[in-house]
């Protein structure tokens, strides 16, 4: 049995943001660049995620979010396994894709 797939978490954040203002504008694009910054990739428009090593390490980027959440709009963030990430179903019109997969860790020597 692989421990490692039940340790190792994915950060999804999914976000409704308004840009209905220069302001929100400026706010969306801001989120959205300090996403990218903090290592999450875009999934779909306003879904991102990244693989973390451990809970402890998921913690840190969801709280990192909370810190840099715009004052306007919704968003949500939750913790998945690599487990379960795994079991995520992806459709590209009929056709079944497989999900992403989890960065290969460094290697030293």
């Amino acid at each position: 049995m692989h421990i490692v797939g039940y340790r190792n978490m994915w950060v999804i954040v999914m976000f409704d943001l308004p840009t209905d203002t220069p302001k929100a504008r400026r706010d969306y694009t801001e989120f959205r660049k300090f996403l990218l910054n903090d290592g999450f990739v875009m999934m779909q428009y306003s879904v991102y995620s990244r693989h973390c090593p451990s809970q402890e390490n998921a913690d840190v980027h969801t709280r990192r979010i909370e810190r840099h959440i715009p004052p306007d709009g919704e968003v949500r963030v939750f913790s998945i396994t690599d487990k379960q990430f795994e079991r995520m179903r992806i459709f590209w019109g009929k056709v079944r894709q497989p999900p992403e997969s989890a960065p290969k860790q460094l290697q030293f020597f």
